[in-house]
């Protein structure tokens, strides 16, 4: 029983993370982890990686 448990947490989890992604792409974040993600074009180097 508690492994159901414990995978039901970690399916959550990972489909928490996937749909954070997905809206951060859809909004057009190049880098998600960036706190400039959204503020910046396409040229963006703030965060030290190049859009693509």
């Amino acid at each position: 029983m508690e492994n159901i448990i414990v995978i039901g947490i970690l399916v959550l989890i990972a489909v928490g993370a996937s749909l954070y992604v997905y809206k951060a792409k859809k909004k057009g974040k190049g880098c998600i982890g960036c706190p400039y993600a959204g503020k910046c074009g396409e040229g963006c180097t703030s965060c030290g990686r190049e859009l693509s």
